[in-house]
This record gives structure tokens, C-alpha cells and sequence, in this order.
């Protein structure tokens, strides 16, 4: 497996494997930080599993309308719980969130590569460029609070085609 299809799952990929460990970790994480994965913030997780494509509140609101759609706040507040347990990462760009397959710490600068033509974002690790970063930050006397770079361009899967 090439490091491109680890970062782009390819396009036939066993999904459901894929979601369900990022549950699985999500339960584990909340049980040893003593929180609760309530049944709306599961919900919302399952909606941003359901692709690799950064989705906005309204659109997780759609999705979840099938059981009884929910009020916009409930929807934010279980972004802003699961984002603050890095569970899901904001992609600045498209105002839209994406769940977080790659287990990282929070203070690693995550990099995410948009495909312009799928949609699919691919979450790289930013582990080469962090130092650089971080010692940029501590010369200005900066504290990142959400290092993210985005990096628009075409998967490999797209450019095959």
C-alpha cells in the first residue's frame, strides 16, 4: 500500500471497517476521558463516517433528518465536543467538518489535502513541518491554538482516471 492510498482511501475500500474503528476509538477515548458519547454526538460522528468528504452543520442536519431532524445548536454542540476531543477537525476553507480517521496528538499540525474533484479529504501527518512550525510560533512568541494546514489539489484516485 503506497502512502498516497493510505491518506486517499481508495475508492472501493472497506468503508463500514474503516467507521467502525473510528467508533470504536471514539468510545475508547471518551471512556478513559469520563465522557459521555451521547446517542446525537454518535449520531453526528456516524453522519461525517458515512464519506471521507467535509460535510457543514445543515448538511449533518439532512442526514440525520431520517430519525427527527435536530435543532442547529444540537448539531454545533456536538461538532464543538467532538472537535474538542479531536474526533472531527474543521476544514477552515469549506466551513465544513470531516471525522478524524488518523490518531494524533492535539498538538500535532495536521495537514489536509482537498481533492478539487472528488471531494475527498485526506488527512496527512504533519510531522515533517512541525518543527519548523513550532519554532516559528516560539520566535514570534505565538501559541497555535489549531494548527491545520489545507492543501488544495487532485487525489491520486482522480488523477488515475
Amino acid at each position: 500500500m503506497t502512502k498516497s492510498e493510505v491518506i486517499f482511501p481508495a475508492p472501493g475500500h472497506d468503508h463500514d471497517s474503516c467507521a467502525s474503528a473510528a467508533i470504536m476509538h471514539a468510545e475508547e477515548l471518551c471512556a478513559a476521558r469520563a465522557q459521555r458519547l451521547t446517542p446525537m454526538r454518535r449520531h453526528v460522528l456516524e453522519a461525517l463516517l458515512a464519506s471521507h468528504k467535509p460535510l457543514g452543520a445543515y448538511e449533518i442536519m439532512e442526514r440525520l433528518a431520517h430519525r427527527s431532524r435536530p435543532a442547529p445548536i444540537t448539531v454545533y454542540r456536538a461538532l464543538d465536543f467532538l472537535r474538542d476531543n479531536g474526533l472531527v477537525h474543521r476544514i477552515e476553507s469549506r466551513n465544513a467538518f470531516v471525522a478524524c480517521v488518523r490518531h494524533h496528538a492535539d498538538s500535532d499540525p495536521v495537514v489536509f489535502l482537498i481533492c478539487e474533484r472528488c471531494g475527498t479529504v485526506g488527512e496527512a501527518p504533519g510531522g515533517a513541518i512541525a518543527e519548523t512550525l513550532k519554532g516559528s510560533c516560539r520566535a514570534a512568541g505565538f501559541t497555535p491554538k489549531s494548527p491545520v494546514i489545507e492543501i488544495a489539489g487532485i487525489c491520486s484516485h482522480c488523477r488515475e482516471r
